[in-house]
């Protein structure tokens, strides 16, 4: 009973772990390029929003075209950053899976000492732990994913999860790149005072909800999560604002 309770049927571990595992995932690849996309772009327009006015004839044409600029890079790289650090994750767990294996093989006792501390950490004692420990060892696979998951504390990565993570973080940084966008869209060289008011407040909105659906999705207080979400985005867009209106008030003077 204590073997099944450790070690499910391999069928419905895996459909559990599919299960347990893939929606986490993709809600922090989601969160990752939609979260970065916003507001980096947010900071690059409202930047770019002051210093086109300080300095350009036409300021919309060149917020535009930063913006539309900043999105497409930031989509690429940040696509890109998640698949090489998921391909980097992945090819970590495949040389810790060749490493303990063979150290399972030329230091047993030791990798059995292992087990133990991890039994013992599970309140497992005196004779009930060494017979837990034999039946354990006793299965090469179930040795080798329990040292992986509670000695080294990492999960496997699956082939394709690479390619998944960058098409799901660059599609999410480009939707969230094109809110702070959207007002601009509609402005005209006249009106780019009530588009940056429109901006930040669609952003602040866009972000909310995000960090609402977050904790909703996981744990925490939704409207505290999605408010934190919204004053730490913004606060950091508005950095950018900052700098580019001293640069451009200096440009201007």
């Amino acid at each position: 009973m204590a073997t099944r309770l450790l070690f499910w049927k391999k069928e419905e571990e895996e459909a559990a772990s599919d299960e347990a595992h893939a929606q986490p995932g993709i809600l922090s690849d989601f969160i990752l390029g939609s979260q970065d996309g916003l507001v980096n772009v947010l900071g690059v327009i409202l930047g770019v929003a002051v210093g086109a006015q300080a300095l350009s004839t036409d300021p919309i044409r060149i917020i535009l075209a930063g913006g539309f600029a900043a999105t497409f890079a930031e989509s690429i790289s940040m696509g890109a950053v998640a698949y090489t650090s998921t391909v980097a994750r992945r090819d970590h767990y495949i040389a810790e899976v060749e490493r303990e294996r063979q150290e399972m093989v030329e230091l047993p006792d030791r990798e059995r000492d292992e087990v133990r501390e991890i039994l013992a950490r599970w309140d497992f004692h005196g004779q009930e732990l060494e017979d837990m420990l034999e039946r354990i060892v006793a299965k090469p696979k179930a040795w080798l994913e329990l040292m992986m998951a509670h000695e080294l504390n990492l999960a496997p990565v699956d082939k394709g999860a690479a390619r998944k993570s960058a098409l799901l973080v660059g599609t999410a940084a480009i939707v969230g790149s094109l809110v702070p966008l959207l007002p601009f869209l509609f402005a005209g060289n006249d009106t780019i005072f009530s588009a940056i008011l429109a901006s930040l407040t669609v952003s602040a909105a866009t972000l909310f909800v995000i960090g609402w659906y977050k904790a909703r999705s996981t744990v925490g207080h939704p409207s505290k999560s999605g408010l934190q979400m919204a004053l730490i985005g913004i606060a950091s867009a508005l950095a950018g604002f900052g700098i580019a209106f001293l640069v451009s008030g200096g440009a201007g003077a």
